[in-house]
């Protein structure tokens, strides 16, 4: 397309990216992202496994995310992209990039104060988030913080552990916190393209994250590691040599996410008119955007609370915990953001340009929305439980991940994924919410996830804590690992349901007709459920076979199982995946 032409403001770039093809876009773009995730999550498992070292890779990476969460991509989507989005709609380009600049310049003077209060504070931050790593550096803590731990409570503060997973958590948050500051930048000019339904380059950005870890980690493998991929012979590596690997992680991290928000950036700025880069509050649209603001980090701020508290618990549970956590996560965010996200982000833009007196078509989009989110979410919510420890097994047994490793973060996997459909129907809930100019409800539901999340998992953490992986699967090698991350994923899928439950009741206080599409789901599920028989037939044929070939195999059989079936049945969301993909590739 012609520079001029992608300067126009109504439906600028619909030639380009067709509306009904945009959540297949986003979608192309977050797969790919994922699966170079799925690489890096392979290479981190395969010389940290569930560790300490693991323990610290998880805790460090998800400490900032406070930022991220508070000032990224879920407070530009209800703030930035519905305000934005309508000034194209109405013919104002300048009007927007003018709105655009001052909402980059204001973003950039808070996450500059942020930032450096989260470098200079790190000791307190790990000593008050994951209060049980302070245990393992004896009576080696800055005064500040031991005080603070003894507020706490006793964590057994008496002798140093063989891996100070405090001080090491210190050392990398102040890493980690300027590449949170970075990605927050990034989500901005994310808004940016997908207000002008330019979506995959958004989505793919994030590819040069992970590529940047993984040359981070096998370069410093290949200096320091003896044949660093025949770990499973050289047996554990010393800890101080897992400490420099990890380090390796973190500056990798660091240099991707810069790499990740340059890539954007010329787009965006071609895309834009009448951009100025300022902090004025008497920009058109800014006082509106800080008045969505408040509610909507507010939302995000209970979301981030739960995650706290989540890393909060996992700290004070058996070593591996929040590793374990962090892999099971990993699976669990895929369908969320592959099925759930690109479905919402395509949508956000196109709810906001309906009118308000437009309730029927705004249901429509709603309703084929659902349907067609739901249509991968409920296989793949079945695969997980069916499936789930023959693709835990496939992607991770390697290295220092051994089979225990594999049976805890499966059982994890098995908690979350319970509540995995709650999870992406909301976010498109919370998108619908958005676009009717409505932010405050939304974050008042996210208080009822949270609580009902810690109300349930707090006792059955607890008593799975004393129950060890081996006593429920048999004898497992390596050190001993226990089942208490379970119960934080028990928690957060009945939390999960509660809100869904919810938002469902609050948006049919706004939109009488609206209904949740239960039939379709149960439809797909029993397709879900055929489509398993010669999966595991299969499966039960090849057990000898390598782990990460047997599981590509068999899920692939899955898939395409159930691909093929709902295609034979005439469900019209299949081709809303498969037919303007194929489109593209032919």
């Amino acid at each position: 397309m012609a520079d001029a032409d992608e300067h126009s403001t109504k439906g600028d770039d619909a030639a380009s990216t067709p509306r009904e093809s945009a959540a297949t876009t986003v979608a192309g773009g977050i797969l790919t992202s994922r699966i170079l995730g799925f690489v890096r999550e392979m290479a981190t498992a395969y010389f940290f496994g569930v560790s300490a070292h693991a323990d610290v890779l998880r805790t460090a990476l998800r400490m900032p995310n406070v930022l991220q969460n508070l000032l990224g991509e879920g407070t530009i989507s209800a703030a930035f992209i519905p305000i934005y989005s309508r000034m194209l709609e109405e013919g104002r380009a300048e009007d927007a990039g003018r709105f655009a600049g001052a909402i980059l310049g204001l973003l950039i003077a808070v996450l500059s104060v942020v930032v450096l209060l989260g470098v200079l504070g790190a000791p307190y931050l790990v000593a008050l988030l994951a209060p049980g790593f302070t245990a393992d550096a004896g009576d080696a803590l800055p005064p500040g913080v031991a005080t603070l731990v003894g507020l706490l409570g006793d964590l057994g503060l008496d002798e140093a552990a063989a891996v100070n997973r405090y001080a090491l958590t210190v050392q990398a948050v102040r890493l980690i916190f300027p590449m949170t500051g970075i990605l927050v930048l990034f989500a901005w000019a994310l808004g940016v393209l997908n207000s002008h339904r330019r979506f995959f380059l958004s989505y793919f950005a994030p590819v040069l994250w992970n590529v940047a870890i993984l040359a981070a980690l096998f370069g410093a493998a290949a200096v320091w590691v003896e044949a660093p991929l025949a770990l499973s012979r050289l047996g554990p590596l010393p800890n101080d040599l897992l400490t420099r690997l990890l380090f390796a992680v973190f500056v990798g991290a660091l240099v991707g996410s810069v790499l990740q928000f340059l890539v954007p950036l010329p787009l965006a700025f071609r895309l834009m008119r009448g951009f100025r880069l300022s902090a004025s509050l008497d920009v058109p649209g800014v006082r509106s955007a800080l008045r969505a603001f408040g509610p909507v980090v507010a939302g995000r701020g209970v979301y981030q609370i739960s995650t706290y508290v989540d890393l909060f618990l996992a700290s004070l549970l058996a070593t591996g915990a929040v590793a374990a956590l962090g892999f099971a996560q990993m699976l669990y965010i895929l369908p969320v953001s592959l099925f759930g996200m690109s479905v919402a982000a395509s949508e956000l833009p196109e709810l906001s340009r309906i009118q308000p007196d437009e309730a029927a078509s705004f249901l429509q989009r709603i309703g084929r929305s659902l349907r067609q989110m739901l249509f991968m979410v409920m296989p793949t919510v079945v695969g997980y439980l069916a499936l789930g420890v023959l693709i835990v097994g496939g992607l991770f047994e390697r290295g220092s991940f051994g089979a225990g490793d594999t049976w805890l973060v499966t059982l994890v996997l098995g908690g979350y994924a319970l509540g995995l459909a709650a999870t992406t129907v909301s976010r498109l809930l919370q998108n619908a919410f958005y676009a009717l100019g409505d932010t405050v409800t939304p974050a008042k539901i996210a208080v009822w996830r949270v609580v009902v999340s810690t109300v349930v998992a707090v006792p059955v953490m607890v008593v799975l804590d004393r129950v060890a992986v081996a006593d429920v699967v048999g004898s497992t090698s390596g050190s001993p690992l226990y089942l208490g991350a379970v119960g934080l994923a028990l928690g957060a899928s009945v939390g999960a349901w509660v809100e869904l439950w919810r938002l469902k009741r609050a948006l049919q206080a706004a939109l009488v007709a609206f209904r949740l599409p239960w039939r379709p789901a149960l439809r797909m599920t029993a397709l879900a459920l055929g489509a398993l028989v010669p999966a595991v037939g299969l499966w039960a044929l090849l057990p000898a076979w390598p782990l990460l070939l047997l599981a590509a195999l068999v899920v692939g059989v899955y898939g395409l199982t159930y691909l093929i079936a709902a295609h034979l049945l005439g469900l019209p969301e299949v081709h809303a995946w498969t037919g303007r993909l194929l489109g593209r590739f032919r």
